[in-house]
């Protein structure tokens, strides 16, 4: 099988060794390739992205206050016995999301230091929200300083 990449085509298929190519563009910074434990990544101008998820990866637990970070972009949190999230302003990147999951049996707080956070379907601005024992949120970010909150919060 072929694919085309900027106008060039190459031979897709992996050997089976990390770092190998499966397709290579025009340069050495633009293909896609096979990055060991099953990971395929495209590149594209030096800048790597992993083609598709099997799960979703895990930031850790954490059990006390932790700081979201742009390193927590399209993974989970979990939270276990105890602890807060927040959420800081002018961090994340249209289409950023993060889940948080609380693994305890009592409510947390999200802190919404961001400029605007609202709950899916309200029309408020909220400073902080309540995640339900053992639910769910994921957080949407529109831009760096607005975000949407889904799942098991009041």
């Amino acid at each position: 099988m072929t694919i085309t990449i900027n106008g060039t085509t190459g031979i897709a298929g992996v050997d089976g060794s990390a770092g190998t190519p499966a397709v290579q563009g025009t340069d050495t910074n633009t293909g896609i390739y096979y990055s060991g434990a099953d990971a395929v990544n495209f590149a594209e101008g030096g800048v790597g992205y992993r083609i598709g998820f099997r799960n979703i990866p895990a930031v850790g637990t954490k059990t006390g206050s932790y700081t979201l970070a742009t390193s927590d972009v399209g993974e989970y949190v979990q939270v276990g016995s105890g602890g807060s999230i927040t959420i800081p302003d002018a961090t994340f990147a249209e289409g950023d999301v993060i889940s948080v999951f609380n693994n305890t049996s009592g409510n947390i707080t999200i802190t919404c230091t961001i400029t605007t956070a609202y709950i899916a379907g309200t029309d408020s601005d909220k400073a902080s929200v309540t995640l339900a024992t053992r639910g769910i949120a994921s957080i949407l970010f529109i831009s760096s300083t607005v975000c949407v909150i889904t799942g098991n919060v009041s």
